[in-house]
């Protein structure tokens, strides 16, 4: 906008028509405002020019170009009703070699008024009169008649919208903006400014309420700028922003932090294969944490700022950035995205989507591709005419959390929350929380936590517990059955598999698992074996399980075993003995065929000789019929 006031300058300046009509047209002392104020412009000074230009037209009515540059100064400084009076005045006066440019200018005024109509036919004026060349002008206009369509049709079918501040113990007289939940609902982070310098708050949910948010920590804040954050479902990884750092690629960075107990560890830099040498910010991790979408205006992309992915491989690297491409970039601008602990809904915003005029917020499905649908806007009045960015919506999916300056806040920017229209909610889930510990000893453990869907053999979490507190919080979606491992170096791993069924919507399970040390009579049930009716053929499911008993066995040379097998006590005795050893023998055979020496392996069926529950019941036969081993020398 001001390059446009200051090009408007030299074209009145340098053009002999517009200065001799201003000499012919106007008053000496509006001639006078006139050129003075031109001098002003040049200095950017536009407090003083509008003044002097107000004066030129009030001494000369007919003053058209000091009606537009006056105009333009007022929707520069977002005056927009003072600049679409005087854009009107413009018009009214007479047709001019600059009257397409007028239209625009005046469509835009409209827009960022929220006058739709009024500005879409202003822009179809601009369309129908321009003789110029410069195409982003059209394609701008263009786009400007889409965002009013579309916004014409939104405003009268308003979704409900009641937007609560967060209370003095997360909000005050400076700004707070860009939080992040864990996937529990627990812990609040978000960025602050004061006196200029930016920095990361927390704040704990005590009694549903929120504690007053104290400075995250000193590893991370720092004289520099931190920003634009994004915490790991569990709480256990901290993305954000650096500017300006020593250590940086470019004007602003990513970098990652871990937490080790109840501190966070020195942040570092995740490298010239992530960052470059242009802007990277706004990271998003998804649940898994195998997926980083952040912000760039690096080369490559599609438009100005786009949104960007990076994926960890097996080794911890990073790859190589990939830009989501023109399913959710357009020539324009992307920012803020976040992805929902449900791994399947994209939120984030956009000014290059049909919208209600500027920055609106917009979400996007995971198709079964793996590609990111058709974003939808999330509606009016959540979306204005006004900058819309910034949306994280919580765990359970009812609430949405954004930023704004609203009536009746503590100051400056402000954290709110609202009900999420229903068709905006990300899909339902729910997340398995707990501690692994010693059996003996009941200290905390190091331990790896392994969460796979048994259909489609996705790794849903895969990740370490902290020593210090033996603490885990796996994210799941629901409507699947997972294998649940805890893993940790000389010790039996635990193994449970449960149905995550659609009623358990914010219903956690909650586990503290006891593991128990190699020795030789150390038993355990392999809960993630499985077979057909009848049958002793190793079902798919099955080798996740499997894997992790032979590394069990790889890592643990001097250790042998006894492979059991058990039923329940429907049928014929003696067939289900024999459906227990084959079963059995299926696993030793599987062990075997993967290089374990048979001599440290054998395999025995029990039938249903030795029940662990009452045959009484479905659940409790379930219970019985079982795969399990002993340890039988180490």
């Amino acid at each position: 906008m001001m390059r446009k006031i200051i090009l408007l300058v030299f074209f009145l300046l340098f053009t002999g028509q517009s200065l001799s009509y201003a000499q012919e047209s106007a008053v000496k002392k509006a001639q006078q405002n006139f050129e003075y104020a031109q001098k002003l412009l040049l200095g950017k000074d536009y407090d003083g020019a509008a003044k002097l230009l107000e004066d030129a037209v009030a001494a000369d009515p007919s003053f058209q170009f000091a009606f537009i540059q006056l105009a333009d100064i007022y929707k520069l400084k977002r005056s927009f009703d003072k600049a679409k009076f005087n854009y009107q005045k413009a018009i009214e006066i007479r047709a001019v070699p600059l009257a397409a440019r007028v239209y625009y200018s005046l469509g835009e005024a409209e827009l960022n008024s929220g006058e739709y109509a009024n500005a879409g036919k202003h822009f179809a004026l601009f369309k129908g009169t321009y003789k110029g060349k410069d195409q982003e002008m059209v394609l701008k206009a263009d786009k400007y008649i889409r965002d009013c369509n579309f916004a014409v049709v939104a405003v009268k079918a308003p979704e409900k919208y009641d937007p609560v501040n967060l209370g003095a113990a997360i909000n005050t007289k400076d700004r707070e903006y860009l939080p992040t939940l864990t996937a529990d609902g627990s812990t609040l982070i978000f960025s602050r400014t004061v006196n200029g310098n930016e920095d990361f708050y927390i704040s704990r949910k005590v009694n549903k309420e929120w504690k007053n948010a104290v400075p995250l920590s000193d590893q991370i804040n720092t004289k520099f700028n931190e920003g634009a954050q994004s915490i790991s479902p569990d709480g256990m990884y901290l993305f954000f922003t650096g500017c300006n750092r020593p250590d940086g690629f470019g004007s602003c960075d990513l970098y990652v932090s871990h937490k080790n107990g109840n501190n966070w560890d020195t942040p570092f830099n995740l490298g010239s294969t992530v960052n470059s040498s242009s802007w990277d910010s706004q990271p998003a991790i998804s649940p898994d944490g195998n997926t980083l979408y952040f912000v760039s205006n690096r080369p490559g992309g599609i438009g100005g700022y786009d949104i960007w992915k990076t994926t960890l491989n097996s080794e911890g690297e990073w790859s190589k950035p990939q830009n989501l491409g023109p399913g959710i970039n357009t020539i324009y601008d992307e920012n803020t995205p976040f992805v929902h602990p449900d791994g399947k809904t994209l939120y984030f915003s956009s000014n290059g989507w049909p919208g209600m005029g500027s920055m609106d917020i917009f979400y996007s499905r995971a198709e079964t591709d793996g590609k990111w649908g058709k974003p939808i806007n999330i509606g009016y009045p959540i979306n204005t005419f006004n900058e819309e960015s910034g949306l994280m919506v919580s765990p359970d999916g009812n609430e949405g959390y954004f930023s704004s300056v609203l009536q009746g806040g503590f100051g400056d920017m402000d954290i709110y929350k609202f009900k999420l229209p229903e068709a905006a909610k990300p899909l339902p889930i729910t997340y398995v929380k707990g501690i692994v510990r010693d059996k003996e000893t009941r200290g905390f453990l190091e331990a790896k936590v392994q969460v796979v869907n048994l259909k489609t053999k996705e790794t849903k979490f895969n990740d370490f517990t902290s020593k210090d507190n033996g603490e885990f919080l796996a994210v799941m979606p629901l409507g699947s059955t997972y294998a649940f491992n805890a893993i940790a170096d000389g010790y039996l791993f635990y193994s449970a598999n449960f149905e995550l069924n659609q009623t358990k919507t914010g219903q956690p399970y909650v586990l503290d698992i006891y593991l128990e040390k190699l020795k030789a009579g150390a038993n355990m049930i392999l809960r993630n074996i499985f077979f057909d009716t009848n049958k002793f053929d190793l079902l798919p499911p099955s080798i996740t399980e499997l894997t992790n008993l032979l590394q069990l066995l790889q890592a643990n040379t001097s250790v042998s075993i006894e492979i059991q097998g058990h039923t329940d006590n429907e049928g014929n005795a003696e067939a289900n003995q024999k459906l227990s050893l084959q079963r059995s023998k299926s696993v030793y055979d599987y062990l075997v065929m993967n290089k374990v020496n048979p001599d440290r392996l054998t395999f025995k069926g029990f039938g249903a000789t030795k029940p662990i529950a009452s045959n009484d019941t479905a659940a409790s036969r379930q219970q019985n019929r079982r795969t399990s081993f002993i340890i039988t020398r180490i």
